[in-house]
């Protein structure tokens, strides 16, 4: 049903435990039969990425819809709509707007999807503390550049 939407990437944020407890232990290779590409990261639910893996799923995320590709994050809670993917989807919007408050973000995303979005105290901090977090993570990727060449 989601290629029959256009889905042509899938960002999936479940770990291999979570496809067994929920009884799909294939849904990748499913995705990938129908042609759908698979984006993977295994982050078990309620937690949230270290920034470093935030900022690769964010790159490949920003790629994707740049190229106009329909794309889906799912994580074990989408059963639901709440939880990690929308952790991720605000990470990408404060990533693209200075502008955009964390809290601005977080009221967003549960007037779009329910007031039991973004629904852990981890979550919540960690979209609070993104931007800090991102420019140390950045400064120190920039210096491991500059060591690097020279």
């Amino acid at each position: 049903e989601l290629k029959q939407h256009g889905t042509q990437d899938i960002f999936v944020l479940c770990t291999r435990g979570e496809f067994i407890k929920y009884r799909v232990p294939n849904l990748i290779e499913a995705y990938q039969q129908h042609e759908i590409c698979v984006h993977h990261y295994p982050i078990p639910d309620g937690d949230v990425p270290d920034i470093a893996m935030c900022c690769k799923i964010l790159e490949e995320l920003r790629s994707c819809l740049e190229s106009n590709q329909k794309t889906i994050i799912q994580c074990s809670a989408t059963f639901t709509g709440i939880y990690l993917s929308l952790t991720v989807a605000a990470c990408l919007l404060l990533q693209l707007s200075d502008t955009l408050a964390p809290q601005q973000v977080i009221d967003n995303l549960r007037s779009l999807r329910g007031s039991g979005a973004i629904q852990t105290i981890k979550q919540y901090n960690y979209l609070h503390d993104f931007r800090e977090k991102l420019a140390a993570h950045l400064a120190t990727k920039g210096t491991a550049l500059r060591s690097v060449s020279r």
